[in-house]
């Protein structure tokens, strides 16, 4: 979900257009959810692949409907909607990125949610958040995801070591008997450097307490424990325990498979791609909860479903994510995808409820925080990423590197 440079640009001078071509869409009823129409939906990677067989079952109870899904690609996706945008030919619904929500809700791109028919207290606490901006919601939750460790417990019996490390201390603890006892050559993978770094950094900042702006928009990235956090993720290039740079496109699945690396923080796809690429690492590992610094927090993924300010078709838009979105509708997305519901009423039944490994990831997303809702959030966090390498790369302390940062990000929100 990362932006094209040059749709960067492109945002910054259709702000201005949109304060006088979007703000309140087209503002009519539009036509009502029981006349025959056509709904126009987007939506990217895997579940723009699979979302048209869903909408077929869907117009087998609802003839008067026909529902155009469009695949996009994740790689072009903002570009793509940023350009509808300007043209005022968004889809009737539209899959939203975290990233991507609050830019389009600034532009006025975007109706509000009916919190009368969604309400926020069936959706995962950081799921709702991420789908709001400016003390309103625009996207309903559709599926989350979050970030927890994977970790060898094949290597873990060698290196000595009882469970998983439940605290920040013990994975440090961890990362060192894994090298020194069971031979691995790292004790743990965190991004060092480059794009989205902060994505990797999350789990330990908001453990820490941490964030890059607070309730109010403003920044607190040198906050005493942003600063804490960073010197505890320094740490593991400092020490030898991480590597202080990987190959562009590096797959760490490939060193946890060799057992170089031990330990790494994921999303739940990751189990997938384990059980389908390295069927010989069956039973030999598990997943468990961010280590606890202040708590165990982790960073809240996943995606909305939006309705364009301008559709005609709001009504029958809406219904139509209410199916997706409803209990039935997200324990059926779950088998077809392993997307893992945002409504926690899904998860009473089925291997949602029983299996092990799933648990730890409703638990995780209990207390999971979602990334800072700011329509310049890509721009604020570069400034992160380039704290953080600095850091890694030993070329300063957390304190300098977030102080710069701060200042930065500072200029970015006024």
């Amino acid at each position: 979900m990362n932006r094209a440079a040059a749709t960067g640009s492109i945002a910054l001078t259709l702000v201005s257009a949109f304060t006088l071509t979007a703000c309140g869409g087209s503002g009519g009823a539009g036509a009502a959810a029981d006349a025959k129409q056509t709904l126009t939906v987007w939506a990217m990677g895997t579940e723009g692949e699979k979302l048209g067989d869903v909408a077929k079952e869907y117009e087998k109870t609802h003839s008067h409907i026909t529902i155009e899904v469009t695949p996009v690609g994740w790689d072009v996706a903002h570009q793509k909607l940023v350009a509808a945008a300007a043209a005022r030919k968004l889809p009737d619904v539209m899959q939203m990125g975290g990233t991507y929500l609050s830019e389009f809700a600034d532009m006025g791109a975007l109706e509000p949610v009916d919190t009368k028919t969604f309400h926020e207290g069936d959706f995962f606490p950081a799921a709702w958040q991420q789908g709001s901006y400016d003390g309103k919601t625009y996207g309903v939750p559709w599926y989350v995801d979050t970030r927890v460790l994977f970790y060898r417990t094949d290597l873990a019996e060698k290196a000595g070591l009882k469970g998983a490390p439940a605290t920040m201390a013990d994975l440090q603890k961890a990362a060192e008997a894994y090298q020194t006892k069971a031979g691995t050559k790292w004790g743990l993978y965190i991004q060092s450097r480059g794009l989205d770094t902060v994505q990797s950094f999350y789990p330990f900042l908001y453990s820490a307490g941490g964030a890059v702006l607070d309730d109010d928009g403003k920044p607190v990235v040198n906050s005493a424990e942003a600063v804490h956090a960073l010197e505890n993720y320094g740490s593991y290039p400092d020490k030898g325990l991480s590597s202080k740079s990987v190959p562009p496109g590096y797959d760490p699945l490939k060193d946890f498979n060799t057992g170089a690396v031990p330990m790494f923080f994921g999303g739940p796809w990751i189990m997938g791609l384990l059980d389908e690429n390295y069927p010989d690492l069956k039973g030999k590992w598990a997943v468990a909860a961010v280590p606890a610094d202040k708590a165990s927090v982790s960073v809240a993924g996943g995606s909305s479903l939006a309705v364009s300010a301008d559709s005609d078709h709001k009504a029958a838009a809406q219904e139509f994510i209410q199916y997706l979105t409803d209990a039935k509708g997200q324990a059926d997305w779950f088998d077809r995808t392993k997307d893992l519901p945002a409504n926690t009423a899904a998860w009473t039944s089925g291997d949602l409820a029983s299996d092990p490994n799933l648990k730890v990831w409703r638990s995780q997303m209990e207390t999971a925080k979602s990334t800072p809702s700011h329509p310049k959030l890509t721009e604020i966090t570069s400034k992160v990423d380039t704290a953080i390498e600095s850091v890694t790369q030993g070329k300063s302390t957390a304190k300098a590197a977030l102080d710069k940062a701060q200042s930065e990000v500072d200029g970015l929100v006024r």
